[in-house]
This record gives structure tokens, C-alpha cells and sequence, in this order.
């Protein structure tokens, strides 16, 4: 199964050092979504905002951005 690391964009930069496996790039991606769901969800509730230019870079096991879930999207 393809393994994937899901970077954290937003205030600071947070990488993903272990990643996780997923059946393909599609399951990925619907998981950094519903991450993104629940990290504006949170931000929402501590700071009253969402900062729209946050992300999530979906990265392959060389570290190739294979795709970007922006917060702006949810």
C-alpha cells in the first residue's frame, strides 16, 4: 500500500515525519480533507477566523507535493 505524508501549512510549518498508507492518492486526499474540515473547525472555535491561505500537501515517499488541500476549499 502507497505511503503518504500529509505537511501542515498554516501558522508554523509542521511535516508529517511519518506519513501514513493509504490505498491510493484519492484516499489521501479525502483524509487531508476531512483534517482540513476539522482543523477550521477548531481554529474557528479558538480564534474566531479562518486564515484561508493554510494547507496540506499531500507528499509520496520522495517527498514529491503530489497534491494541496487548501483551507479555502472547506
Amino acid at each position: 500500500m502507497p505511503h503518504f505524508y500529509l505537511h501542515l501549512h498554516n501558522d508554523i510549518d509542521a511535516a508529517d515525519e511519518e506519513g501514513k498508507e493509504f490505498p491510493d492518492l484519492a484516499a489521501a486526499r479525502s483524509y487531508a480533507q476531512a483534517q482540513v474540515r476539522c482543523l477550521v473547525g477548531e481554529t474557528v472555535k479558538e480564534t474566531g477566523r479562518i486564515v484561508l491561505s493554510h494547507r496540506i500537501d499531500i507528499a509520496n515517499e520522495q517527498q514529491d507535493v503530489l497534491e494541496t488541500v487548501h483551507f479555502e476549499t472547506w
